[in-house]
Formats: structure tokens, sequence, C-alpha cells
């Protein structure tokens, strides 16, 4: 009897024609193909093709997914195995061209972690059939994140969708001789069965029989390491059930209707489970914060979290404390992140050998930046070139997956681990003069900048001989730009103050320092004004100006005072400069080291000395003529009223309010009607707090709404928010339905500006839910 068509006794088509014999089996099974898909893993085209012939040896793998998803018996699995293998190709020797088994996927790895979305994409894209399925999907990426691996993995996990073959080909992007698209035409036509003799000579000819084939048959094709598009594209199908999954250091942007898959850090906790997998549940479990700190010494990044995993298994008597001790010493950690031949600073080098001169500049002294991330404008300044040409290399290493490019503003960031690597070809390629001079041309030029950004919001910047900014073209104009400026590149300009700072220019130092007071006042949730002053009080000192001391020692003071809370410091500072004030003669400087040394002995709980520097301080003040003089005069009468209110005397500062409110709506001769309407603003807000204290709730919501007002169209959020806290309290007061809201909208700020007073906002908010209304605590 014929082969092909004999029978057994059950009707079922023998071994001979597997397509017949996959579809009676399905059909006594009840299922259709829809359901079998499902059950199987199996796309329906893909069943539609077995079943019509046109596949007629799926792979193994397949045929085992089809016979559990069918219920067949161990005798029928192997009859239908038997089946699919009689339809396989034949493996042929290979003479020239390679055949299929010198493109099977590369072993999977067993303990392949998190990557589910990605792989959820990739599984739905398999699913998906019609001519606008993207035939094509590029896995990217920066150096160790595991494109391979992940793309490896994914393979194995596609497999049954794609039963006439996977095939995997190294295009050895990252040597300095890639494959060419030549000759990986020619293995990949091996591959699909066609003869030495037969695969045509020209590259062009080779692309069109490989769509043409690949264009019939379910094929999945794994192209890793892939140099660029020009190499790519000619290995690519045409509409058809082939799939292609490219890996890539270098995001192939120019590769038109393909799908994309941008891998990222691994979280901490997909790090952790990483380690895990490595070496297992117990010794992670024994030291839980220990893997959790490895994880964060390898930045999340994958093959630094394997190698470090890989080296422990080594060694398993060794505890992960004391790799974490290693790996803490920045100079050290890239030496302790390998493990055999697996090198995270091999990989680093690997991408870095092949960026042309400019790039592998940009990037290895980007490394020098200060921050989390750096602008065009700091990397040209490092490292010499032009700006265009600095912006050209930053989007070329953000390409190649050495760079992230931040999604709203041009500035750009590294991974922990590579930014170390870079500083290290800093002290290569470079050496100390270079180095050092990169540093002193960027301080330099930053300090310029931030000197003309910050006198946009000194009261006196028409009036002060301002410093040419180092480009005039590209300097921002008006307050809402340099702030913005000032704000991104905080980090930088800083780093450029301590570097001007450590070598000696200490002119440099005092008038960046003494531009930025007024926008100081907007930011006093920064610690670092408390560094920036100390620098420029130390630096007046090196040049001996007893003045110039006391200014910057009464800055200071303010700093330790409003920005980090610590009254003690702030006493000394202020004493330092009183000292200072009295010895050079500067009343106005004296005025303002008495008030600031009151505003710490406020905070130290010894009122009754705070008192009495606030008197003598309005005294010192009030004898004076200058606009500087009524300035600082009506910041120690706020303060004088505060305190008065603060120690049960609330008619007394009620009093002494009005009195500062009346010198503000009289007006200062030399200053701007902005500036005194803060000034005022302060007032009112004093003077509603006042009235709160008498328990005249009525009168006190309206100089507290004026004052939040004025704050708020100011943009100074340390000042509106406890303007709002405070009308917050009066309105739980008043029973007024807005209490709850602005209280809840207070303490969320005033937690994000680590200010003390959220605390009080928390008491405030607990004390109107119990009065059991929920939104106030009585009425007036």
């Amino acid at each position: 009897m014929d082969r092909g068509t004999s029978t057994v006794r059950d009707g079922t088509p023998s071994a001979g024609d597997f397509g017949q014999r996959l579809r009676s089996l399905r059909v006594r099974a009840g299922l259709s193909q829809e359901a079998l898909s499902h059950a199987a893993g199996v796309s329906v085209r893909a069943l539609a093709d077995m079943e019509r012939g046109r596949t007629r040896g799926p792979q193994r793998r397949t045929v085992q997914a089809l016979a559990e998803a069918l219920g067949l018996d161990d005798s029928e699995a192997v009859s239908l195995e038997k089946s699919a293998a009689a339809g396989r190709p034949r493996a042929r020797a290979a003479t020239g061209a390679a055949g299929s088994g010198a493109l099977a996927l590369p072993r999977d790895i067993q303990d392949f972690t998190a990557r589910g979305p990605a792989l959820a994409g990739l599984l739905e894209l398999a699913r998906e059939d019609g001519p606008g399925r993207p035939a094509v999907t590029v896995v990217t990426g920066q150096p160790g994140l595991g494109k391979t691996a992940f793309a490896v993995h994914a393979a194995h996990r596609l497999a049954p969708h794609f039963p006439d073959g996977q095939f995997a080909l190294d295009l050895h992007g990252m040597d300095p001789e890639p494959t060419t698209p030549r000759d990986a035409l020619a293995r990949l036509l091996g591959a699909v069965g066609v003869a030495d003799a037969a695969i045509p000579s020209g590259t062009d000819d080779r692309a069109g029989l490989w769509r043409s084939l690949a264009g019939e048959r379910r094929v999945l094709v794994l192209l890793d390491n892939a140099a660029d598009e020009s190499q790519v594209g000619p290995l690519l199908p045409g509409p058809g059930p082939t799939l292609t999954i490219v890996t890539s250091r270098h995001v192939l942007a120019g590769l038109p209707s393909v799908h994309r898959t941008d891998l990222a850090l691994l979280r901490r906790e997909e790090a952790v489970e990483l380690l895990i997998r490595i070496i297992g549940p117990d010794r992670v479990r024994a030291e839980a914060q220990a893997a959790r700190d490895l994880a964060d010494l390898c930045g999340h990044l994958p093959l630094a979290v394997r190698i470090a995993g890989q080296r422990l298994l080594s060694r398993p008597h060794e505890r992960l404390g004391k790799l974490v001790a290693r790996l803490a010493a920045e100079g050290r950690r890239l030496d302790g992140l390998q493990a055999g031949s697996l090198r995270v600073r091999a990989a680093f080098a690997l991408s870095y050998r092949q960026l042309p001169s400019d790039s592998r500049t940009l990037l290895r002294r980007a490394a020098l930046a200060a921050g989390a991330d750096f602008s065009p404008e700091t990397g040209a300044l490092l490292s010499g070139l032009a700006y265009d040409e600095a912006v050209a290399c930053a989007e070329e290493l953000t390409d190649a997956g050495l760079l992230q490019s931040d999604p709203a503003a041009e500035r750009y960031r590294f991974h922990d681990l590579l930014r170390l690597y870079a500083a290290e070809q800093v002290d290569a390629e470079d050496g100390p003069g270079v180095r050092g001079a990169a540093l002193d041309r960027t301080a330099d030029w930053m300090l310029r900048r931030a000197t003309a950004a910050a006198l946009h919001f000194d009261v006196d910047h028409e009036r002060t001989a301002s410093p040419s900014d180092p480009d005039p073209d590209g300097a921002p104009t008006g307050r809402e730009e340099a702030r913005a400026w000032l704000e991104a590149e905080r980090a930088q300009w800083l780093a450029a103050l301590r570097h001007a700072h450590d070598a000696g220019r200490h002119r440099q130092v005092l008038d960046t320092a003494e531009a930025m007071h007024w926008f100081s006042d907007l930011n006093q949730h920064w610690e670092q004004w408390v560094e920036i002053f100390r620098r420029s009080a130390d630096s007046a000192r090196s040049l001996g100006s007893r003045q110039e001391e006391a200014v910057h020692l009464n800055y200071l003071a303010w700093a330790y005072n409003l920005c980090v809370h610590d009254p003690h410091a702030a006493l000394t500072a202020a004493d330092g400069a009183l000292a200072a004030a009295v010895e050079c003669g500067d009343g106005l400087q004296q005025g303002w080291a008495l008030g600031y040394g009151a505003g710490a002995l406020h905070r130290l709980g010894r009122m009754e000395e705070a008192q009495a520097r606030l008197r003598e301080g309005a005294r010192c003040l009030a004898s004076q003529e200058s606009p500087q003089s009524r300035l600082a005069e009506l910041t120690m009468l706020n303060s004088l009223g505060t305190l008065l209110r603060q120690t049960g005397r609330p008619a007394e500062a009620l009093e002494i309010h009005r009195r500062s409110e009346g010198i503000c709506r009289a007006g200062v001769p030399g200053r701007t009607e902005e500036v005194i309407a803060l000034y005022q603003a302060v007032a009112r807000q004093q003077i509603g707090n006042d009235l709160a204290a008498l328990k005249r709730w009525h009168e006190a919501e309206a100089p507290l709404r004026q004052a939040l007002a004025a704050f708020d169209a100011a943009q100074m959020p340390i000042w509106s928010e406890q303007a709002r806290l405070d009308l917050g309290q009066v309105l739980g007061a008043l029973g007024h339905p807005e209490a709850r809201g602005t209280l809840l909208s207070a303490r969320d700020a005033l937690a994000a500006l680590r200010n003390p007073r959220q605390a009080e906002a928390a008491e405030a908010l607990a004390a109107l839910d119990e009065a059991g209304t929920g939104t106030g605590t009585g009425t007036a």
C-alpha cells in the first residue's frame, strides 16, 4: 500500500502526510484552528500553512506543542513527529555557504530575568497576520543591556510560531571588519536549502532571491550585532510570514517600517531577582540589603549584575557584603566587575574604539561634567569643540547607545558605570595638563554666564556694572530664561565656583556669589547656598576685605537660618559678620548681622536676646539714609513683630507690622514697585497672622489672601506656601469650605520644599478632621 495514503484503524492518515494527519487529529479533537492555535501557542496562519501542505516539516518543538494541545498519547505523538521529520529538508554538506546547522539559535539562558513587556510585544507581533504586520523588529540599547540575550530568549519563545525554521547570524558589527551583506546573504540562502551553485554572485541578486524565499516561509531570523543600516537593509525580507529580529548598539534610525524594542535598565527588584537566579535565594536572603546595594552599584545594568553574580557563584563562601565594599570605591568598581571573560570595561571599550575622534573626545571629557546630566554647552567647553560640533557628537553618541538624551530638554546623561569608564579614558589619553585646561576653561565660562544670569534678579542690576556674558548671542534674556538656565545648570556652575575658589580666583568667586544674592531668595530650599556663601566669605577673607567678609558672612547666616535650619551655625556666622562690620564701620551690615543673629536666637528659643537684637538692628538702620537700609529696616520690623506675636504680644506686633506696611506704601526711593510689593506682602502676611492671634478671623483673611497672591505672582514658592498655610488656618477657624484644600496643598508643597512648617500644616489638618465638620474648627 502507498505510504502516502495508508491509514490506521481510526481512519487517521499515516505518518507520510503531516498536513492531512494534523487536520484529521484536530477535527477528531473537536478543535477549530483558532482553538488549537491558542492551546499550542502557534499562530492560525502557521496552522493553516501546515494543513495545506505549505509547511511540510515543522520543527520538533512545534510538533511537541501541537501534540500536547491535541491530547495525543505517546504513540500518536511519536507518529506525528515522524510525519513532520519526513517533510524536513535533509542536511547537506556546506562547501561554500553554511548549512542551516551553522545558523542554529544559540543556547537560551536559563536564568533569563525580566523584560516581560518587551517579550509580550514580540509575541503579539508574531501572532499578527496580514500585509500591515511589521516583518522586522530592532532591539537597541546601550552596551551591557543584554540585547543578544533578550533576542535569543525571545527567539526560543517565538519558535513555535515559525515552524519553517529559526536561524541566527552574527553580523560582527563591532568588529574592525563586519560581515558584508553579500556574505551574510550567502549564509542565509544556504540555511534555507539553496545549493552553493544556485546562489547568485551579486549582492542585489542574492537579496532578491532571499526576499522571494523568505516571503513563502514562516521563518524567524535573528541578525545579531548589526553595524548599520547599509549592512542590514539587504538582509531584510519583503512582505510575508518571516520575522526578523535585529540587535544593534546603534538605533538604526534609517530603517523604515520596523517595530522597535528599546531595552531599559533593570529595576532594582529585577536586578536582585537576577542575582537570586544566579547564586540562589538562600545567599540573597541572608544578605538582603547587600544584594540591593550590589544591584545599585552595578547601576542595574544586566551585564554588570550578571558579572557580579557569576563572580559570587564561583566563590560560594564569599559574602555579598565583601563585594559591595570593593565596588563602593569608584576607582576599583570596573576592576571588580569582571568574571572570567565577562568584563564591563571590555563592553564599553568595544563601542568606544569605533567612535570618530571628536566623539571619543566629547564622551570622555563629558565625564568631567558635574551633576547627573550635562548640556551641549558644557560638552563643547570641556571637549574644546564648537557648539554645533558638540551637538552632532552628542547625538551620534546617543544613537550609539553611549549617552541617553533628556526627553524634553537638550541635555544628556551617562550610565554611572560608563561615566567611570569615560573618566578613565581622560586619565589615559589626555593627562592632567589637558584635563586641567578643560576644567579651567569650563569653570570660567560657567561663572561668567551664571553671574550675568543671576544679575537679572538684582534690584540694583540697572546700576550695576554687569560683566558681559561669554556668549551674548546665546545668553538668557529676561528673568524666566535666566532662572531656567541657573536651575538647569546649578550643579555645573556650583562646581565651577568650587574650582575657582580652590584655584585662588577669589574675586570671581565673590562677584558670582554677590550676583546670586537676590536670586537665592527664590530658592531658599537649596541647601547649596550654605556652601556658596561659605566659600565667598572665605574668598573675601583671603582678599583682606573686611567689608565684603561682613556681607558674605551675613549671606551665610541667612543660609544657615533658612536653607538648612541650623541656628547654631547661623549665630556664629552672624556674630562674625557683626565683628567685621563694626571693624570697617559699615552700619548697613551691622544692622543685617544683628537681624540674622536675632533670627538664630529666636530659633534657639532665646526670645529676650532675639528681641533686643532686633530692636538694636532697627535703630541702627533707621539712622541711615540709603535705600538698602530702608529695606533692611523693613525686614527688622517684620521680624520683630513676628517675635512679639509669638511671645504673646499680638497687639504690639500688629502695631509694628502696620508701621512696616506704612513704609512700603510711602515707597523707598531708588527701589522698584515690584520689590516694594514683596516687602508689603510680607507685612500683610504678618498683619493677617497678628489679627488671627487676636481672634479677629474675618479681618485676617483679606491681608493673607493679598500676601499669597503677591508671592504666587512673584513665583516664590517658599514664601507663598507658608502664606497658604497661614490662610488655611484662618479659613479653618472661620469654617470656610476652602480650608481643607488650602491646608492640604500647603502641607504637600512645604514637604516638597523640606520646610519645617510642614509639621504645622499636618497638625492643622488633623485638628480640622478632629473637629468633625471637615471644613473648620470654629466660627468668629
